[in-house]
Formats: structure tokens, C-alpha cells, sequence
């Protein structure tokens, strides 16, 4: 089986700096960097996933914009794919799958953010499109939701999250399990 590391969102605007500030965020992308670092030294291919709006007036994700960058920590380096994507699924309406197919991906290593929901969407996308999926839970990041006047901490949205990936959709590894194979 030929993996591919697909890094989704892990941009300026979710730092504490950013608009959308998520929980845990500095220890996911010291963890993302970890596996980013493993994958150039044994030749798995990569590919950034950058969220970007449409306008540069937009309130998150705004083009051009400083909160648009990927993280400096997990940039990308020459000759790594790029994808450029406007809606949650990495998948939608980019090239993703199409350079899947050109580097031979048949397996995916899914991290990034937000948790609850481009990770969601690309690691269901992914199963669907029949790539076994693994999702490297702590080089992910998510945030408190609300719902019905109840607030959810991270770590319960992160824990679901993952539980639902590991129930139907693949496996979900720690960093560390992931490189110790």
C-alpha cells in the first residue's frame, strides 16, 4: 500500500493570534510537524490542504490574509502538492482526489483541523471513495461547541470525533503509535 499524508487547514487563523482559536492547537501541529518530518524522510507523499475564502473581506480565512497562511511550523516545502479548497470536504470541487490518484495513494494519514469538521468531512470522504483511512488523533485540534444552550468542551467534541472515525471510518492512532511502526 502506497500512503499519502494529507495535513488539512493547519493555518495562522486558528492560532490564538487567529479568529478561530482552537483548543490544544500548539501541541497538534508539534505533533503534525513530527509526522510531516517522518513522511519527507521515508517518502510518503504529502499534501497541504489550505481553506481559503473567496474574498479578502471574508471573516475567516479571508485571501490574502495573514490567518489564510499555513502555520510556519508545518509549511509546505518545494514540490509538495498544494490544494486549495472553499468548502469543508478537501475534496469538493479540488483536485485532491486527482493527485491522489497521479502519486498512486491507496492509503490515507489524515491530520489537521478542525476536528468536527474538515477532518470529518475528508476522513468520511476518503472511506467513501474506498482509501483506508488512518487519522492521527493528537495532531488534531477542535474547539467547545454550543448546542441548545449546552456547551461542549473540546476535549468531549475531540473524543467523539474520533470515537465515530474508529467505529466506521478507519483507525485512529496516536503520533506515537503511528511512529513507532
Amino acid at each position: 500500500m502506497k500512503r499519502g499524508l494529507i495535513i488539512v487547514d493547519l493555518q495562522n487563523e486558528y492560532l490564538s493570534t487567529g479568529k478561530l482559536p482552537l483548543s490544544g492547537i500548539e501541541a497538534a501541529v508539534a505533533n503534525a510537524k513530527r509526522v510531516i518530518e517522518h513522511a519527507r524522510n521515508t517518502g510518503i507523499s504529502i499534501f497541504h490542504v489550505r481553506h481559503e475564502a473567496a474574498t479578502n473581506d471574508a471573516p475567516i480565512f479571508a485571501k490574502n490574509s495573514a490567518g489564510c497562511e499555513i502555520q510556519a511550523d508545518v509549511a509546505p516545502q518545494h514540490g509538495e502538492a498544494v490544494i486549495v479548497k472553499s468548502h469543508i470536504n478537501s475534496f469538493r470541487e479540488t483536485d485532491l482526489k486527482k493527485q491522489l490518484n497521479a502519486a498512486g495513494i491507496d492509503e490515507v494519514i489524515v491530520i489537521g483541523a478542525m476536528s468536527h469538521m474538515c477532518i470529518d468531512a475528508v476522513v468520511r470522504a476518503a472511506a467513501d471513495m474506498g482509501y483506508p483511512v488512518t487519522v492521527l488523533h493528537d495532531a488534531c485540534a477542535t474547539l467547545n461547541l454550543t448546542f441548545g444552550g449546552v456547551t461542549v468542551p473540546a476535549e468531549h467534541v475531540q473524543a467523539a470525533m474520533m470515537a465515530a472515525f474508529a467505529f466506521g471510518y478507519g483507525t485512529v492512532k496516536s503520533v506515537d503509535e503511528y511512529l513507532s511502526v
